[in-house]
């Protein structure tokens, strides 16, 4: 039949979608990990590329140092973590690890889109007297938001992809269901895992590009430009 036959086949069995072990179970303990990680980097990386790309100063710097960070593999910093005093509590060390991960696309991606904001519009906007939270909620954040919303589609595939990282430290989602097959020499349950993780991939990608459609076709006041 074939692998993608054979994978298939496991994807159609009723069985493997129940219990604590089955594909429900597992998706539901991969987007918990995934989001709770995209909530927290965005928490972390949000805020400060807004500053930085608002008072244009030390943004070139954030954006090296954390770029430096995507050299670092994933895998090694949740092993390091899980060795340290945080592998006592259960989830952390992968959280952590998949923060450190979706930081650097969404701090990089959402100070360039408030440094690319026409400086023409922002000394305008200042010489109507707005002051520097009008400027950014009325003119830097509206026009900033194509790029944030590629930021975060961008950390977002790439943790759910990485996520999978998890069950190396023994922690739950779809990469438990890729771990038992290499460990029972299951090859199609290998492949279907790999698929599930996969296509969560790309419908997250696809839910994110089509909010950023959304905005990107609003004017800076929320509402659709007139053509």
């Amino acid at each position: 039949m074939g692998v993608v036959g054979d994978a298939w086949a496991w994807l159609s069995t009723g069985a493997n979608w129940r219990g604590e072990a089955g594909v429900w179970h597992r998706l539901g303990e991969h987007l918990w990990f995934s989001g709770i990680s995209l909530l927290v980097a965005c928490l972390i990386a949000l805020p400060l590329a807004f500053w930085l790309g608002h008072v244009g100063r030390g943004g070139a710097l954030a954006v090296n140092v954390s770029n430096v960070g995507r050299a670092v593999p994933t895998l090694a910093v949740l092993v390091l973590l899980t060795l340290t005093p945080l592998g006592r509590y259960g989830g952390v060390p992968a959280v952590v690890a998949l923060v450190l991960f979706a930081v650097p696309p969404l701090l990089t991606n959402t100070y360039l889109g408030m440094r690319e904001v026409e400086r023409t519009v922002v000394e305008a906007a200042r010489g109507m007297g707005m002051s520097g939270g009008q400027l950014f909620r009325t003119v830097e954040l509206p026009l900033a938001a194509p790029m944030v919303m590629t930021g975060l589609r961008l950390a977002a595939v790439q943790v759910i992809a990485t996520a999978t990282l998890a069950a190396m430290a023994g922690e739950g989602g779809l990469g438990r269901i890729i771990t038992a097959g290499f460990h029972t020499y299951d090859t199609a349950q290998v492949f279907a895992g790999a698929l599930l993780v996969g296509a969560l991939a790309l419908l997250v990608e696809g839910v994110l590009a089509a909010a950023g459609r959304v905005l990107a076709g609003h004017g800076p006041n929320g509402r659709r430009p007139e053509s």
